[in-house]
């Protein structure tokens, strides 16, 4: 099942959408602490987290799957958006520094396709983050989450999946040691959660998190296609 772009903005408008965004924001500060000159890419939904650079960034676009919908982002400000298909995204060679990928592995029709794309895009020092469910955790079975949808991962499948299309895997992490509930005393615990969680069972964490780089030395191969590169539709 594909989450619609408009159920995640809802959570994220949310108490618990509001914690887990947070968190994510500040395991992201710390991958990429500075993007100046930089340009960006944002596959899935990644408006909530892309905003981290959009002021010193030369360029922050978020593109959405085309049957998932889009959103604005941020919520009252100008954003540059628009959707497109995965697998034939809408820009040239070597168009990007930084590739954030939140809300979109998972749910995708053809993973290897997807990263093949986002592995074309980026420039020859580019790097990627990739934030998928993890399947030992809570929140890739829970469906009023985004990160309740789709295909989960494990840290070594992922690991693997990104090494095996010709990225060199430097960094992992995980996140989200919470339930995936909205009850209060869940929420005002969240920190707890996490602190204990990453000391106590790490391998139970709700997402998993791998930063990649380009590999330089790997030769892609060329896909014939029928037709061009396409946007979908401008939401802008």
């Amino acid at each position: 099942m594909t989450k619609d772009a408009r159920d995640a903005a809802t959570f994220y408008a949310t108490a618990l959408g509001g914690l887990t965004a947070g968190l994510l924001r500040q395991k992201l500060l710390a991958i990429w602490p500075d993007c100046a000159g930089l340009s960006l890419l944002g596959l899935g939904f990644a408006g909530p987290y892309l905003q981290l650079w959009r002021e010193q960034s030369v360029r922050s676009i978020a593109a959405f799957p085309h049957d998932q919908g889009a959103a604005l982002w941020p919520i009252g400000r100008a954003s540059l958006s628009c959707l497109v298909e995965e697998d034939a995204l809408p820009f040239p060679d070597f168009a990007f520094d930084r590739i954030l990928l939140v809300h979109g592995l998972e749910q995708v029709d053809n993973a290897r396709r997807t990263l093949r794309e986002a592995w074309r895009l980026l420039k020859d020092d580019g790097r990627i983050v990739v934030i998928v469910p993890n399947r030992r955790g809570l929140w890739a079975y829970a469906e009023t989450t985004p990160f309740g949808h789709g295909q989960p991962y494990s840290q070594g499948q992922l690991a693997r999946l990104l090494s095996g299309l010709f990225f060199q895997v430097e960094k992992q992490d995980s996140a989200l040691f919470a339930p995936p509930l909205a009850w209060r005393l869940n929420l005002r615990a969240f920190e707890i959660w996490e602190k204990a969680g990453h000391a106590l069972a790490p391998q139970l964490a709700g997402l998993t998190i791998a930063e990649a780089r380009k590999d330089l030395h790997a030769i892609m191969p060329l896909r014939r296609r029928s037709s061009g590169r396409r946007v979908l539709v401008d939401a802008t």
